[in-house]
């Protein structure tokens, strides 16, 4: 009889294909978070509380909004801001496997000699760090180095240095920007002005003293 065969390739039904293997892009895109886990750490003091921050992806810095420093091998960009705040960017370092996070150092240069910031852990996923308020007149050393698991060595970290505007001096500038503006708006109300008075209020007294002198 054909009912037994018929009955079991019901139940069984058609082979499924296999799922496509994806590309390596696809699985670096498929295994980003949407949070970066990070740890602030003072000098001095062990630990830190673990937060989250939303990565600032597709930033990009243009000339009227910041200036990007990058370093010697172009890998680790700090793309200082108009407001004080520095973005640190970076790309995914090479290889990937084994990858277990980051450790960014902090440290800027005193009157005679170097002083050492809050240092940062960052997790696999993290690809930007955003430092809040920058002390201007100061130079700036931020070094990023990739944490493997062993045996795997560290490869060397990558370092950037920049020195921001002194905010005093921005408030200045902002301050000239203003107040030169003001100074050209007084201007040409002024000129406005004299224009209307030699227009409207000279004219008819010449007018006037032509017809008395006619006779």
């Amino acid at each position: 009889s054909l009912l037994p065969p018929f009955l079991a390739l019901l139940c069984l039904g058609p082979a499924l294909p296999s799922s496509p293997r994806r590309s390596g892009a696809e699985e670096e895109a498929a295994a980003e978070e949407p949070w970066c886990p990070y740890k602030v750490g003072t000098e001095g003091a062990a630990g830190g509380r673990l937060c989250f921050r939303t990565p600032a992806r597709g930033f990009q810095c243009t000339a009227r909004t910041c200036r990007a420093h990058r370093s010697p091998g172009g890998a680790f960009v700090a793309n200082v801001l108009l407001n004080g705040s520095v973005l640190l960017q970076w790309g995914p370092p090479r290889p990937s496997a084994g990858l277990r996070g980051f450790s960014l150092n902090c440290s800027w240069d005193g009157t005679y000699t170097r002083f050492p910031c809050d240092s940062v852990e960052l997790g696999a996923a993290c690809r930007d760090y955003l430092l809040p308020e920058a002390h201007g007149s100061v130079r700036y050393r931020l070094c990023l180095q990739p944490r493997y698991a062993p045996p795997r060595p560290a490869p060397p970290a990558q370092c950037v240095e920049f020195r921001l505007e002194p905010a005093a001096m921005r408030d200045i500038v902002v301050a000239m920007t203003a107040v030169g503006g003001s100074i050209c708006v007084m201007l040409v109300f002024i000129c406005l002005l004299v224009a209307y008075i030699t227009e409207n209020l000279m004219n008819p007294v010449s007018a006037g003293a032509a017809g008395v002198a006619a006779p």
